[in-house]
């Protein structure tokens, strides 16, 4: 497997653990030092902030699926384009075009960055007037 695959595979599996709703194993994913940074918002720093970005952005959402569309590799860095959909508590669904930058320090991610509309995400999740 060309290191590019073995990069894209690690990002699939990524994604594909948020399922679980498990934030502690999300947050192993990453690098001590790590940075997830939604671009709208300011970046967090290590595995304290990014379990308290992960559990505040999703308080109330269960995660359905991180639905990769398109991704692609420049050595240890992988992008993506994807749609995240989460469910509400009152089971409506809310479906968040993102794109992704990863870069790995070699199996784990040492910074993470996420492009999106904030407007867009907001608007789905905060409950009809």
């Amino acid at each position: 497997m060309s290191d590019g695959a073995r990069y894209e595979q690690l990002v699939r599996d990524f994604c594909a653990a948020w399922a679980d709703g498990d934030t502690a194993a999300i947050v192993d994913w990453f690098t001590a030092d790590g940075i997830y940074h939604n671009i709208p918002v300011d970046p967090m720093v290590g595995h304290d902030e990014i379990a308290a970005m992960i559990d505040g952005f999703t308080a109330g959402l269960k995660v359905v699926e991180f639905k990769i569309l398109t991704i692609a590799s420049n050595g240890s860095t992988v992008f993506t384009e994807r749609v995240d959909i989460f469910e509400k508590e009152d089971g409506g669904i809310v479906s968040l075009p993102v794109l992704g930058v990863f870069e790995f320090e070699g199996d784990k991610i040492a910074k993470w960055r996420e492009y999106f509309d904030l407007g867009q995400f907001m608007a789905q999740v905060m409950p009809a007037e």
